[in-house]
């Protein structure tokens, strides 16, 4: 079993990731699948977060926390990136340089 480390960075995560895709037999998931199962996950995500908003859901859903929900999102965002190479913190900061640069209207 893989092991995450106290105050894990962006990149343990990935890494802890990318071994528990090993481990659990995940490694034959496509790209698309991954990317689907993401959907899924973010749809399962909003469905948590309508039923603690107190909205309509059907009574029939199995709805889990919001936690486990971004969690699950999470995952597989870490796994799209590591099937692409991605470097996540990396990504992040260059886009902020990006986004610092940017006019934002809040209004």
């Amino acid at each position: 079993m893989p092991d995450l480390k106290s105050n894990p960075t962006l990149s343990n995560y990935q890494n802890y990731i990318s071994e528990m895709i090993i481990e659990r037999g995940f490694t034959e998931n496509s790209i698309l699948q991954n990317s689907l199962m993401l959907g899924e996950e973010v749809g399962e995500l909003f469905k948590a977060i309508r039923k603690a908003e107190k909205m309509w859901i059907d009574s029939n859903s199995d709805i889990h926390n919001i936690e486990e929900e971004m969690a699950d999102v999470f995952i597989y965002l870490c796994t799209l990136a590591n099937q692409y190479n991605i470097d996540l913190e990396k990504a992040f900061r260059n886009k902020e340089e990006i986004n610092k640069k940017r006019i934002w209207n809040n209004k």
